[in-house]
């Protein structure tokens, strides 16, 4: 059953974060609206190259089981953390409002789709090193109703978002909002615009780890205000003109984030080597993800339909299949 609530203020929960994040970057095309001052806060791990070239670059290699755990029947959490959030904000002419139906409507309908069936490929409780499942092993299931709950958390932001406070609030909305601990549970944190953790707009659009409630792993993710970040973080990116629902300048939204869920499914504990699931050679910049972001691979950005509205995805890596082309970056299977 699908939760949604409005919590006022209540302290964040003790947390201890991983030291790994998996941060979905670009390079930067100028100045992003409420970056963070002070300097960029590093996110803790291994990163996916820039638009530009610099940093690890991902491979061309099938992706690889490490042995760690996959998300069998994903339930997507959604916490708008934020008092902004409750008394309502606009940017670009769209709503907060809006921006949380695009939102709700990705999440809510993509379980089911031909998008999201790429993921079934992979699975666990497989050797270490195999590439194709097969019937083998548990997979990932392609369950309609992925979005679990939605909670708008009422409180004041930190002056400067750290790794550390975006990991409290997940566990925080985990215990106050959606019920307790899901080992299945995706749990991502979206921030208001111009309220952003340094680095968002100038090294990575959004990124995706793990931290520990109860000594129990919870996967979590980060996703800014998208559109703060302009065309680096895919406004317009497949529709290069806006529309009432917001297709083309809520494009990021469902680029950026579907990339973070794929790739939290398929790899929920990337901490270290001995919980890892599926990666690339290139290591924690090589995820299904990382892969075909950007149309890198001779992947092809696209809109998909779901529900009553399309929406844009980025391709994702695909072992098992390729398109007309070749590629193994594909948006169905």
């Amino acid at each position: 059953m699908r939760r949604s609530r409005v919590v006022l203020f209540a302290s964040a929960a003790a947390v201890v974060a991983t030291v790994a994040a998996l941060a979905f970057t670009f390079a930067p095309s100028g100045a992003v609206v409420g970056a963070q001052p002070g300097g960029t806060e590093v996110v803790h791990g291994i990163v996916m190259k820039t638009r530009s070239g610099t940093g690890q670059s991902v491979t061309n290699s099938n992706m690889y089981y490490h042995g760690g755990a996959v998300s069998l029947t994903s339930q997507v959490y959604v916490d708008y953390w934020g008092s902004q959030w409750a008394s309502g904000f606009s940017s670009g002419g769209y709503s907060s409002s809006q921006a949380q139906t695009y939102v709700q409507g990705f999440y809510g309908n993509v379980g089911g789709s031909s998008w999201h069936n790429i993921d079934t490929q992979y699975c666990q409780g497989v050797a270490v090193n195999t590439q194709n499942c097969g019937t083998s092993g548990q997979h990932i299931t392609n369950n309609t109703g992925l979005l679990a709950g939605t909670c708008t958390h009422n409180t004041s932001l930190p002056k400067r978002i750290s790794q550390s406070n975006i990991a409290s609030e997940a566990v925080w909305a985990m215990t106050n909002c959606f019920g307790g601990y899901n080992a299945n549970g995706i749990y991502l944190v979206f921030t208001p615009s111009g309220h952003s953790m340094s680095g968002f707009g100038t090294q990575w659009c959004a990124w995706h780890s793990e931290t520990t409630s109860n000594n129990q792993p919870v996967a979590y993710g980060y996703i800014p205000y998208m559109p703060d970040a302009g065309t680096s973080c895919g406004q317009n990116y497949v529709n290069s003109s806006n529309n009432s629902f917001g297709n083309g300048y809520f494009d990021g939204f469902s680029i950026v984030g579907g990339h973070e869920f794929v790739e939290a499914e398929s790899d929920m504990n990337p901490s270290t080597s001995s919980t890892v699931a599926w990666q690339g050679p290139g290591g924690g910049s090589d995820e299904n993800g990382d892969k075909c972001a950007w149309n890198q691979n001779g992947g092809t950005s696209t809109n998909i339909t779901l529900g009553s509205n399309f929406y844009a995805v980025q391709p994702v890596w695909s072992n098992a299949s390729t398109t007309g082309s070749g590629s193994h970056c594909v948006t169905s299977y």
